[in-house]
């Protein structure tokens, strides 16, 4: 950056400084802003703009991210996704196709519906447990990371929605695949 010396800059009397109005210093230290750095002879034409520095660190918008992918996820493994619908209405298709109609009920139903029952709750399962992965890793992150910035509160929030998401999505994911919630009737 280059010095001011007395000659490039004009005198002004008290009453000359009285009288500018803040708008017209802010205009003649911009002017001066920028003629320092059209002379300062490290500066490379078009190169006014200061480089950006990195020393503010990441930004988090990975983390909030994966909080938020984490979350949705989580919802997924509750209400159901395509993924699991599929896999359940082709194993009944393929129960319907092994059970013959001289095949008995019990059979029939678990051919049927059992079978789709579980896949559609492995699918469940799947999305809770990618669920509670995500929302741990965003998590732990920041010990990983950049031990001296602190992650944003809202980004812990959501992870941690997430992840509770994921573990009750897990736990519902269990008890489906394993007939104690909503197991299949009895028959006979």
């Amino acid at each position: 950056m280059g010095t001011k010396t007395v000659d490039e800059t004009p005198a002004e009397t008290g009453a000359e400084a009285e009288a500018k109005t803040d708008e017209e210093r802010v205009e003649e230290a911009a002017d001066a802003t920028a003629t320092e750095a059209d002379t300062d002879p490290g500066a490379e034409d078009g190169d006014a703009q200061p480089e950006a520095s990195n020393d503010a660190g990441p930004s988090g918008v990975g983390q909030g991210a994966g909080a938020v992918v984490a979350v949705a996820l989580g919802i997924v493994s509750l209400t159901g996704s395509w993924v699991g619908t599929v896999a359940s209405a082709r194993e009944s298709l393929i129960g319907q196709l092994q059970t013959s109609q001289t095949s008995s009920v019990a059979t029939m139903v678990k051919e049927g519906y059992g079978d789709a029952w579980a896949a559609n709750a492995l699918w469940a399962g799947v999305f809770a447990l990618a669920a509670l992965i995500v929302g741990v890793v965003v998590l732990a992150r920041p010990a990983f990371g950049a031990p001296g910035k602190p992650q944003a509160p809202w980004i812990k929030s959501v992870a941690w929605a997430g992840v509770s998401l994921g573990v009750i999505g897990l736990f519902l994911a269990v008890l489906k695949y394993t007939g104690v919630l909503l197991g299949l009737p009895a028959t006979g």
